[in-house]
């Protein structure tokens, strides 16, 4: 496996951040950044090659990759990831991570960091370091600890698949069946590592989804809710009431929204 070292006793700069879409008028690209770290979520199945080694790309996967490294991905076709590019300042004990590691649970905390990080990109740069940094000490310990199991990879298949889906109808046989496991097994394994259902799963994601996109984003609030799979608009109310403890417009007005960076 493919590792390296990162120093995380300062927050890093966040040279860039945002939405990447690739594979479209290529299936190859080839990146190397002397200076900067690059940071990437994934939502897509592909291939990573770092320094000649290769990597599998799929949802749910995180990487970090140090400078001068030569990355090359292969695409299967339109590709969208959130990435960051950092300056990391060598301060405190380095921490040896791998390159490429399964985000496993802490994908949905991943998400909602990277995407608010993006979000505050144009106004208020050190929300940005703030969120970016707080992802990397996430990052840092996604391995177990010795001799102490990781989630179940049915688990982690699963969350994979419900985080790239959220704007689907998601029901648990097909959640089930992307994770390689029966309705029942799944159900079982979910509760032992999450404390609960699938379905409350969905439900509770599709909601932190809505209310990041509503406080964070200029998409309408039909768009919102049907891209979080919600798309009767009553029943986006409710569910927002409901799980949120207000309409869908005062949410919006909590803060002033922010368009996402999408380079």
């Amino acid at each position: 496996m493919w590792e390296t070292q990162v120093h995380l006793g300062e927050p890093p700069v966040v040279v860039n951040a945002g939405v990447g879409v690739h594979g479209v008028a290529s299936r190859t690209d080839v990146f190397r950044l002397p200076e900067l770290w690059q940071l990437h979520l994934y939502q897509y199945d592909a291939e990573l090659i770092v320094d000649g080694t290769p990597h599998a790309v799929r949802p749910g996967r995180v990487s970090l990759v140090p400078p001068g490294t030569t990355v090359r991905f292969r695409y299967q076709g339109r590709s969208e990831h959130l990435y960051a590019h950092l300056r990391i300042t060598p301060a405190g004990p380095p921490r040896t991570i791998p390159v490429m590691q399964d985000a496993g649970p802490e994908l949905p905390t991943l998400t909602g960091l990277l995407l608010q990080a993006i979000a505050s990109v144009p106004g208020a740069p050190e929300r940005t370091r703030a969120e970016i940094w707080t992802a990397l000490w996430r990052i840092a310990h996604l391995t177990p600890d010795a001799g102490r199991p990781g989630p179940h990879p049915a688990v982690t298949a699963a969350i994979a698949y419900i985080e790239a889906n959220l704007a689907a109808p998601l029901t648990v046989p097909a959640v089930a069946r992307a994770a390689g496991v029966s309705h029942n097994h799944l159900t079982r394994l979910f509760r032992t590592t999450t404390g609960g259902t699938v379905v409350a799963y969905v439900r509770r994601r599709r909601l932190d989804r809505a209310h990041h996109l509503l406080r964070a984003s200029t998409l309408s609030i039909p768009a919102v809710a049907a891209s979080v799979g919600i798309p009767d608009l009553q029943a986006f109310n409710k569910a927002c009431r409901r799980e949120l403890g207000a309409s869908p417009r005062a949410l919006r007005g909590e803060t002033a929204p922010a368009g996402v960076s999408t380079s």
